[in-house]
């Protein structure tokens, strides 16, 4: 079976995995957290940033640190993981879910900045917070968003946990231009630290905020004595000895996956699938190359024929609005993402994917999927 997504492990992570073991510090504690963290902020050019134990975790202490809780509205696009959705309900913030819009497959942020002018001039309310997800490798279309937040003051969180690397051009790297970026390092991203994530700021209060709450809003380390509701959201040694051994390799990841993405583009051409978006104005990572098949192909017949040929292939997500927890949460629109649901694909995109086993992929897709028509 060709997978879909596994991490690649090409370079020091054995060596300083053994570090970890032999000194003892595989924890919490341990040189390895400020160095993925210090490096990690470097390679995107952001003053701060602050290692945690998941990218849900950074995404929930981070619309906490810009005031999400009971009785706020964040606004977050309805095509995404859920994962995105459930940070917002920790806080017990109420969720605006914004449809997509097809270019880049993002929150339609002109939607939303139409809507919130609406709602400003005819007294409704407006979001406390705005959560943009640039999903699968491709920014956002942020410009919208910094509108609001100069006109009305509403905070951004970006949530790039797909899509570390990918940047506008040109101009700077997803998850530094809103107020906080949040990002994931699961097993399967285009950086792994084998589960854990990062947030990342300009603020520096906020960013000592953050490390406060990871840490159970603990005062002293000699006592036990907390000064609020925190969290124990640390990354451990181990983890983060993954990362900097990652981030080191992080150039040559890239590239790998845009390779991929550039040899599914050529070698799929002429069947019944559009390719994945690609904005003029950016430069996505591409995290899993993902791709809309025709009107009349029904995704889970490929999916089930492609296991059958050897090949992973998935679905993407099904929108929020038609997931249990948010079925009745307030949404503007959602007709893009019922399509991007019907019609979405995602295929092997490991960075270590062999040339020859993607022409296998394209190879079984060509027996499998329609010709354009």
């Amino acid at each position: 079976m060709i997978p879909l997504a596994v991490p690649e492990l090409a370079g020091n992570e054995a060596r300083y995995l053994q570090e970890c073991v032999t000194s003892g510090y595989v924890s919490s504690a341990g040189p390895f957290v400020g160095r993925f963290e210090c490096e990690f902020a470097a390679r995107l050019g952001a003053e701060h940033a602050v290692a945690c134990a998941s990218g849900t975790a950074a995404l929930h202490v981070a619309l906490r640190l810009l005031g999400a809780g009971p009785g706020k509205l964040v606004a977050v696009s309805d095509f995404t993981f859920i994962a995105s959705a459930n940070a917002i309900s920790y806080t017990g913030a109420d969720l605006l879910l914004v449809d997509s819009e097809p270019r880049t497959w993002n929150m339609d942020t002109e939607l939303l900045h139409d809507e919130v002018v609406r709602r400003a001039r005819d007294g409704g309310r407006l979001p406390d917070v705005i959560e943009i997800v640039h999903v699968l490798g491709h920014p956002a279309d942020v410009e919208p968003l910094l509108e609001l937040r100069n006109r009305f003051g509403i905070p951004i969180v970006e949530d790039a946990a797909e899509s570390l690397g990918a940047s506008w051009k040109p101009g700077p790297q997803v998850g530094t231009v809103g107020d906080i970026g949040c990002f994931s390092f699961n097993g399967n991203k285009l950086v792994t630290t084998g589960g854990g994530g990062m947030i990342v700021t300009g603020d520096r209060s906020r960013a000592d905020r953050a490390r406060h709450l990871i840490n159970q809003a603990k005062l002293t380390d000699d006592q036990y004595l907390h000064d609020t509701i925190g969290y124990n959201y640390r990354l451990a040694n181990v983890g983060a000895a993954l990362g900097v051994a990652q981030i080191e390799r992080i150039d040559d990841i890239m590239r790998a996956k845009r390779l991929i993405a550039q040899r599914y583009e050529r070698w799929l051409t002429g069947l019944a699938v559009t390719p994945a978006p690609c904005a003029q104005w950016a430069r996505p990572s591409y995290w899993l190359y993902s791709v809309l098949l025709g009107e009349a192909v029904d995704p889970d017949s490929i999916v089930d024929a492609a296991s059958s040929a050897g090949v992973q292939a998935r679905r993407v997500w099904p929108p929020l609005h038609r997931q249990r927890p948010y079925v009745h949460t307030e949404r503007l629109g959602g007709h893009v993402a019922d399509n991007l649901y019907r019609r979405g694909l995602s295929l092997p995109s490991s960075a270590g994917l062999a040339e020859s086993d993607q022409r296998v992929v394209c190879d079984r897709l060509r027996r499998i999927l329609p010709a354009a028509p």
